[in-house]
């Protein structure tokens, strides 16, 4: 009985690996605009899509972004300045590009853009702390698929977000998940709306990678700023070791599950770029497979003993 499950499941893998095999032809004409290329996986996707023909259109926030690609890659590869909070530069991006796709318009757009700061227990944050990461991770999204959808229907493109396994389940305080939950959601809205039209949107959810959003100095400072301007009252709840022990989770538990291969992420973002017939969702990375993705499909009781188990403990207990 053994033998046939495991036999179905070879089968299984095997069919969908013939399956999607298949790739787009004519690379050179098609247009794909990154965002988030300053570095991390947005800044390695710009270089690999580029060597592998396409025309690619890479946005960054910075100056040093732009010079770092046009030295790396093709005459072919177009860098441009993008602030996915300002209004004005999403759309002078999109006329741009407009200029450039002509009638056969843009192939895909792939949301890479994202922060992860600032992250904190909930009650530590403002409003405007929320709002700050919304901007970018939820809002800019939004802001920047919006601006070209008309071109990528009119090529019967693609949509590609990028999310997180935290979009699934919320193992941190603060605006992170809430942004991440907030793409999964346009994400499945938006596939089901631009289906009739012939046009893909799909979704990345990585587990943890080494990228900005998850460097430890990064991480590290925000927890001593957002501490270090707590009312009295809210650090004697939390308790002075409090702070000591989450430095310390950072620096040794992030850094250590963090998988420094981001190909494993750039070749799940090309595949749905590529492939002709691409996957709805893809979760690169071995804890977004074997443990978060799990974890997020069991009940609420077993998730928050799981994670409250591995919480760091306060000072006293709060009635």
């Amino acid at each position: 009985m053994y033998l046939y499950l495991i036999g179905l499941v070879v089968l299984y893998y095997l069919y969908r690996w013939v399956k999607e095999m298949p790739s787009v032809p004519d690379k050179g004409s098609k247009y794909v605009y990154v965002t988030g290329c300053d570095s991390g996986f947005g800044n390695l996707l710009a270089r690999h899509l580029d060597k592998k023909g396409f025309r690619v259109i890479a946005a960054c926030f910075t100056d040093k972004g732009e010079d770092d690609l046009r030295k790396s890659c093709s005459s072919s590869l177009i860098t441009t300045h993008l602030d996915v909070r300002s209004e004005d530069s999403v759309s002078k991006v999109a006329a741009m590009i407009k200029d450039k796709v002509g009638a056969r318009g843009l192939w895909a757009v792939v949301n890479n853009a994202g922060v992860s700061v600032p992250t904190a227990p909930c009650d530590w944050l403002n409003v405007n702390d929320y709002k700050s990461m919304l901007d970018v991770n939820l809002t800019g999204v939004i802001a920047v698929t919006l601006s070209v959808l008309p071109l990528i229907k009119k090529a019967k493109g693609r949509v590609v977000n990028v999310a997180s396994v935290f979009g699934r389940i919320s193992a941190t305080g603060g605006p992170y998940t809430v942004s991440k939950y907030g793409v999964e959601a346009f994400n499945d809205s938006l596939r089901m709306n631009m289906a009739p039209f012939g046009v893909k949107v799909l979704c990345i959810e990585p587990g943890f990678f080494k990228t900005n959003v998850t460097d430890a100095a990064i991480l590290s400072k925000n927890v001593q700023t957002l501490w270090e301007r707590l009312p009295q009252e809210t650090k004697n709840d939390y308790g002075s070791e409090y702070v000591k022990k989450a430095l310390a989770l950072i620096t040794d538990k992030v850094a250590k599950m963090s998988d420094a291969d981001l190909m494993k992420v750039v070749s799940c973002m090309e595949h749905a770029i590529a492939a002709v017939r691409p996957r709805t969702r893809y979760s690169p990375g071995w804890d977004a497979k074997l443990f978060w993705l799990p974890l997020s499909y069991m009940p609420t009781c077993v998730i928050d003993y799981i994670l409250l188990k591995e919480a760091i403990p306060l000072s006293k207990e709060m009635q």
